[in-house]
């Protein structure tokens, strides 16, 4: 299989993989071929990249780190909560207690650290597309994850994992306070709106504290995840140690998702160029530590993702090399003059140090 663009894709192409619909449910299988009808109605559904069958890469094999069943329960939870309290403003309290969220989360969110903790496999979300109307969605399921794993990978205690687990899930909650005009508008934000932005943090933060069954770290995860490592945040524009851990770790998982979606009004960057803004802002903006931990769980260069690398030869990612991300194994197709490899071969870059990526796959 290969990881191919939307604007690249052709009636006739056949999926590789399943599609999910925002409330996590299957919307378009594996195995089915597409048709010009669905893949405009997927543009329309910020769908950035499809996995696709080839032939050539047919026995690629891309390994998801949530289990089908579990990534349709949370997705669930989100969809449905998220909902109630944008549909019932008033009574947002009320519906959280009566849907038992706090245990509804836990439950998830703890076969999910169960599901990282048994993954051996670098963090890939391409895998699985979601179509998505509204972008918190999907963005919720997926700081959830890295949250998650950036937990796992940093030694916190179980019930630490738990609750960054739930704070992940819940942390633009307060979004959903946010007048429509401005939460979906396609473009930069004037000034005055902006402000009106940024008070979901404290909206999300007053909302999660008065649960019972939500853990008050958890509310803080809301609360402080566009807290700045230099004082640039916000909500209370904190420094450095003054911005609890979990908020630390919430920003790098937060601002990573955000650079990594597409959206109407720009393409989502692949893994590599996301980590690289983030390495830009390490030690400003975002705490080194965090960010240095996000690298060492992502697949930096997704399974079946087009690369050229310095020599001229070109070919697909069909592996990656742990504890060395940014040194993938290439299956080279194709030879410097653009000719098809008759036999293609394998190279792995932990191993061969004089080759480089020096462009990837165009999946605007």
């Amino acid at each position: 299989m290969r990881l191919k663009s939307i604007h690249k894709c052709r009636p006739g192409d056949k999926l590789a993989r399943s599609i999910y619909a925002e409330n996590g449910t299957v919307l378009v299988g594996a195995g089915v071929e597409l048709t010009q009808r669905m893949i405009e109605r997927l543009k329309s559904k910020n769908i950035n990249s499809l996995y696709i069958e080839d032939t050539r890469t047919d026995d690629i094999m891309v390994d998801t780190v949530i289990s089908e069943g579990t990534r349709r329960q949370a997705m669930f939870i989100i969809h449905d909560t998220f909902r109630s309290v944008q549909e019932v403003p008033q009574k947002w309290q009320q519906l959280l207690t009566d849907k038992n969220l706090g245990r509804q989360l836990r439950q998830v969110m703890s076969a999910v650290a169960d599901e990282l903790k048994g993954s051996k496999s670098a963090m890939n979300l391409l895998a699985d597309a979601c179509a998505f109307d509204n972008y918190i969605f999907s963005h919720s399921f997926n700081v959830a994850l890295y949250s998650t794993a950036l937990a796992i990978n940093t030694g916190c205690t179980e019930r630490e994992i738990l609750d960054i687990s739930i704070g992940g899930m819940l942390h633009d909650i307060g979004k959903m306070h946010i007048p429509d005009e401005i939460l979906k508008k396609p473009g930069r934000l004037t000034t005055e709106e902006f402000e009106v932005m940024k008070k979901h943090a404290e909206i999300g933060f007053e909302m999660l504290r008065r649960q019972d069954d939500i853990p008050l770290l958890a509310a803080h995860c809301a609360f402080q995840h566009h807290e700045r490592w230099d004082g640039s945040g916000y909500p209370r524009h904190l420094k450095k140690e003054e911005i609890h851990p979990f908020g630390r770790l919430m920003a790098v998982a937060d601002v990573f998702d955000a650079l990594t979606s597409h959206r109407v009004y720009r393409r989502g960057m692949l893994p590599h160029e996301a980590m690289e803004v983030l390495y830009s802002g390490s030690g400003v903006l975002f705490d080194q530590f965090y960010v240095e931990a996000l690298r060492d769980k992502i697949a930096l260069y997704p399974v079946g993702l087009s690369v050229t690398l310095n020599t001229g030869v070109s070919g697909v990612v069909v592996d990656s090399n742990k504890g060395m991300p940014s040194r993938p194994i290439i299956r080279i197709l194709v030879n410097e003059e653009g000719q098809d490899l008759a036999q293609p071969y394998e190279c792995d870059l932990s191993k061969m140090l004089s080759l480089m990526i020096v462009a990837c796959g165009d999946l605007v």
